[in-house]
């Protein structure tokens, strides 16, 4: 078995941080130190886009079979691997030890579907309207790129722009979350083993705002994903004004659930609530805000409201747990004053709503149900993150949908409903980059994934997410027969 690293990635090298500095990274279920992290300044993240540029033009010049071919043996490392990568996952996000297993095993279908699609980015001929002239496009890998991920999906968020990068001929400088760095260190560590060469993959951890900003001024750094806020991604845009670097923004969400009286309830609330609560609700497609219909509503409540006390919350380490902690006590606080907020202005919590009296440490917060609820409580109207579920009655279609779209946001919507003319007027009508009818997932490798409105610029995943890393060429030959 592989010994795992934990430190950052320049130029082929595990090195510390130019400072000496170091970050205690913290196990959210036990507030226990895990260990210390490297934890480096804008002169780390500059030395990684100096190796990430000098390694650009030999990875650009191969060919894409030869990509592919790092890409599929770092997926078979991460599945050789995966039991034992998941537990390293657990520990530093707190979510049950299932889901980060299934996120390690669904990076692995990321590296080899762009290992697969990277061989078919065509460009193609274009007829000209001049005799004797010729008139093509191609497409070229775009740089370095640059990625900024976020700690709720430490594998998933990373490996879907690597990934897509690599495999167009980009080079990557990834900086992940403090809180979850290791996750996304073995990612790299698969690729360095299975032949990335040196300075093709490059982590840093380190202070946020220093690091993007060296992303942001040096203009061999020819795009920037981000995954995170909306409002760190409009200062990102603000930033990027003034180099003219191309961005990727995978921001916030407010998801509508929109649940029509033509479903089974019983099986739609426990689908809702096994969906609602995975890593404690802290998904930016998490559905968020549920709408049922007033003839079914009284009874969804009490499903929803049943099964959400049933579930086992606890160490994501601990066999059974189903819902584990928030990410720290700061995101806990949020959930915690979000609620209690919408009790005093007249909300009504049916189960949770408060810290679990036995686990006096840890970032816990209940499975919580809540009714009652109107358009000005913020828990209605912010992207909440975690394990709140808001429950509101609707009367018709052309109502929900209203209610649906009133929102800056437009990442994610889901609807039940076994009509079809129903679906097909919700997913023609809901204002957001992706809807689910009877589905719960917005996420696989071979489909655009991205939001409208607030929740974000361009598209990660599928064909649209692997020519986001390319240059359209158009080329121009004269003076033929």
């Amino acid at each position: 078995m592989t010994d795992f690293i934990f430190k950052q990635l320049i130029n082929g090298e595990w090195v510390d941080a130019s400072s000496g500095g170091t970050w205690d990274l913290v196990n959210p279920a036990t507030e226990e130190t895990l260990m210390q992290i490297p934890f480096g300044t804008a002169a780390d993240a500059e030395a990684a886009v100096d190796a990430a540029a000098a390694a650009f033009p030999d990875w650009a010049r191969r060919t894409p079979y030869q990509r592919a071919e790092v890409l599929m043996k770092a997926a078979n490392w991460l599945l050789e691997r995966a039991e034992t990568l998941a537990v390293i996952t657990t520990e530093e996000s707190g979510k049950p030890l299932h889901e980060s297993l299934a996120e390690w095993r669904s990076a692995a279908n990321y590296l080899i579907w762009n290992a697969e699609e990277c061989k078919r980015a065509y460009g193609r001929i274009i007829p000209a309207r001049a005799a004797g002239r010729r008139i093509m496009t191609i497409q070229q890998p775009m740089g370095v790129i640059g990625t900024i991920t976020a700690w709720n999906f430490p594998i998933y968020n990373n490996v879907r722009c690597w990934s897509a990068a690599l495999a167009a001929g980009c080079t990557v400088v990834g900086r992940p979350s403090e809180y979850t760095p290791r996750s996304a260190m073995l990612l790299a560590q698969a690729l360095v083993e299975s032949g990335a060469p040196s300075g093709v993959i490059n982590v840093i951890n380190g202070d946020p705002a220093a690091m993007g900003q060296v992303m942001l001024r040096d203009p061999r750094v020819r795009k920037i994903s981000f995954t995170g806020s909306t409002r760190v991604g409009k200062l990102l845009m603000d930033g990027a004004s003034q180099t003219i670097t191309k961005l990727a923004l995978e921001l916030g969400g407010n998801a509508p659930v929109i649940i029509f009286p033509d479903v089974n309830v019983k099986e739609v609330a426990q689908q809702a609530v096994t969906w609602k609560y995975r890593n404690a609700g802290q998904a930016c497609v998490a559905p968020q805000r549920f709408y049922v219909h007033s003839k079914i509503a009284d009874e969804f409540t009490e499903h929803a409201a049943a099964a959400s006390r049933a579930l086992k919350v606890g160490s994501g380490l601990v066999q059974g747990t189903q819902t584990g902690p928030l990410i720290n006590a700061v995101q806990r606080d949020r959930v915690e004053t979000l609620v209690a907020e919408a009790v005093a202005q007249g909300a009504e919590t049916l189960t949770g709503g408060a810290r679990p009296n036995d686990m006096p440490r840890g970032y816990f917060y209940l499975p919580t149900v809540i009714t009652g609820l109107s358009e000005t409580m913020r828990i209605y109207s912010e992207e909440i993150f975690g394990p709140v579920m808001p429950i509101v009655r609707f009367e018709d279609a052309e109502e929900v949908l209203s209610l649906a779209n009133a929102t800056p946001y437009g990442l994610a919507a889901f609807v039940q409903t076994n009509d079809m003319n129903t679906s097909i007027r919700m997913y023609e009508g809901l204002e957001f980059g992706m809807v689910c009818i009877n589905d719960w997932l917005p996420a696989t490798p071979e489909a655009p994934f991205g939001g409208v409105k607030q929740s974000g610029l361009g598209r990660e995943c599928g064909l649209e997410g692997l020519e986001e890393y390319m240059e359209k060429k158009t080329v121009f030959v004269g003076g033929g027969p």
